[in-house]
C-alpha cells in the first residue's frame, strides 16, 4: 500500500455553547481535515483546528505546508514504513506542529488499517473507554458556577476551570464553585498564562488557605517563563502542570529536570502528531512523571487520535480532557471514536475506526465545495 495524494476538506460544528479562556472566545469547531490516499483505496484521516493564539497555524498556514512541502515528499511511500513517514514529515519545516500533526494522524491511521488493527492495539494495547473532563469557561461567577452544576448532573466528576483574566475575579470564581460541588467533583485549574509567578503563588495560597482542594493548576505564567513556572512549583502545595511551555520532548525534559512542572500535557497539535507525543509520555514516565492527554477546540478526528494514544500508556490514562467534541450540537463522525459526555468509546475497527464523514467540504482547484 502505497501513498499517492493528500486531499483537503474543511469540517465546522457548532459549538452548544462559546467557549471562553484567558486567550480567546470560539462559537464552532472549525476543523481542517486531512485524506491521505492509497494505490489501494483506503484513506487516513486526520485533522486540526486553527490555533493562531497557541501553536501559531492557522488552516491557511497548514494548507500551504502540506500541499507544498509535505505531500511531495510522501507521495510514492509505502504506507508501512512508517518510522521513515514520520521523520520525512518532522523534518519538512521549522514549528507548523498542528500541520505536521494534520498529516501524521491520517498516517497512523492508514499503518493501523494496513494491520487491519485498531489504533490503539497496535500503540501498545489499552482500554477501549475512557473517561474525559469537561471544561467549564471563563465567565461570570454565577455564570460558571451554574455551569458546574449542569456537567455534574450530565455525569462529569472532573471539571476543568478557566480563569486568568482577573486575578481577584478569578480567586472567587474558584472559591464558589467549589463551596457548592467539592464534595462531587474533582478540580483543575486552566489560567492559559494569565497571572505572573508572583500573582499565581498568592492565588494558589489564597486558596489553599481556605481549603480549596485542587488536583492542578496548569499552565500559570507566559510559556517562555520556564523560571517563573519553577518559582511556582516550589512554593506550592498544588500540583503544577506545564502546557504551552512544553511543545516538544526537548522542552519537556527541560521542564522535568529542572523542576518547573509537575505534570506535563501532551496535545497532538503542539507535538506535531502522535510520535512526538509517544516521547513525550515516554520521556515522563522515564522521570516518574504523569501527564494530561489534551485538546485543542477540535473535532472527533484529532481528538480520537489522542484517545487511542491515552488507552495505550498507563502515565496518560488517568488524566484525560479530551471532551471538545462532546462540547459541540453533534459529532459528523461516523464508526469512530463516540463521545457521550464524560465516556469515551473508541472505534473497534481498523485504525482510529472511521466509516464516513458527514458534511465535508472538500477543497477542489483551491475552492471550498
Amino acid at each position: 500500500m502505497k501513498i499517492t495524494d493528500i486531499r483537503f476538506a474543511r469540517l465546522s460544528v457548532p459549538l452548544i455553547t462559546p467557549f471562553k479562556t484567558a486567550l480567546r472566545s470560539v462559537s464552532n469547531i472549525d476543523d481542517l481535515v486531512v485524506l491521505v490516499e492509497t494505490d489501494e483505496g483506503v484513506t487516513g484521516y486526520g485533522s486540526a483546528p486553527s490555533t493562531p493564539v497557541i501553536t501559531g497555524d492557522t488552516h491557511g498556514s497548514m494548507l500551504f505546508i502540506i500541499e507544498n512541502i509535505i505531500k511531495p515528499q510522501l507521495v510514492g511511500m509505502p504506507v508501512d514504513e512508517l518510522q521513515a513517514i514520520v521523520s520525512k514529515i518532522q523534518k519538512s519545516a521549522v514549528s507548523n506542529t498542528s500541520a505536521k500533526a494534520a498529516v501524521e494522524i491520517a498516517v497512523y491511521d492508514l499503518w493501523a488499517k494496513s494491520l487491519n488493527a485498531p489504533l490503539n492495539t497496535l500503540l501498545g494495547g489499552g482500554p477501549a473507554t475512557l473517561k474525559t473532563d469537561v471544561t467549564i469557561s471563563v465567565n461570570p461567577v454565577n455564570e460558571m458556577v451554574a455551569d458546574s452544576e449542569r456537567a455534574i448532573t450530565d455525569g462529569f466528576d472532573v471539571l476543568k476551570i478557566k480563569i486568568g483574566n482577573d486575578i481577584a475575579q478569578d480567586i472567587e470564581r474558584v472559591k464558589a464553585i467549589y463551596e457548592v460541588i467539592k464534595d462531587r467533583a474533582i478540580i483543575r485549574l486552566d489560567v492559559n498564562q494569565g497571572w505572573t509567578a508572583k500573582q499565581t503563588v498568592y492565588a494558589v495560597n489564597q486558596l489553599e488557605n481556605a481549603g480549596v482542594e485542587l488536583e492542578l493548576i496548569e499552565q500559570p505564567v507566559k510559556s517562555h517563563d520556564i523560571d517563573g513556572m519553577r518559582f511556582v512549583t516550589q512554593r506550592v502545595n498544588t500540583p503544577v502542570m506545564a502546557d504551552e511551555s512544553a511543545f516538544s520532548p526537548r522542552q519537556v525534559i527541560e521542564l522535568l529536570e529542572t523542576g518547573a512542572a509537575d505534570i506535563i500535557n501532551i496535545k497532538l497539535m503542539k507535538t506535531g502528531g502522535l510520535s512526538n507525543a509517544l516521547k513525550i509520555a515516554d520521556i515522563a514516565s522515564s522521570y516518574q512523571a504523569e501527564c494530561m492527554i489534551g485538546c485543542m477546540l477540535e473535532g472527533s478526528i484529532g481528538v480520537a487520535a489522542a484517545a487511542h494514544l491515552a488507552s495505550a500508556r498507563s502515565q496518560v490514562i488517568n488524566k484525560i480532557d479530551l471532551d471538545g467534541p462532546a462540547l459541540g450540537k453533534f459529532d459528523p463522525v461516523q464508526g469512530g471514536a463516540t463521545f457521550n459526555k464524560s465516556l469515551i468509546e473508541l472505534g473497534r475497527g481498523p485504525g482510529l475506526g472511521i466509516e464516513s464523514i458527514e458534511g465535508l467540504q472538500p477543497l477542489v482547484n483551491g475552492v471550498w465545495q
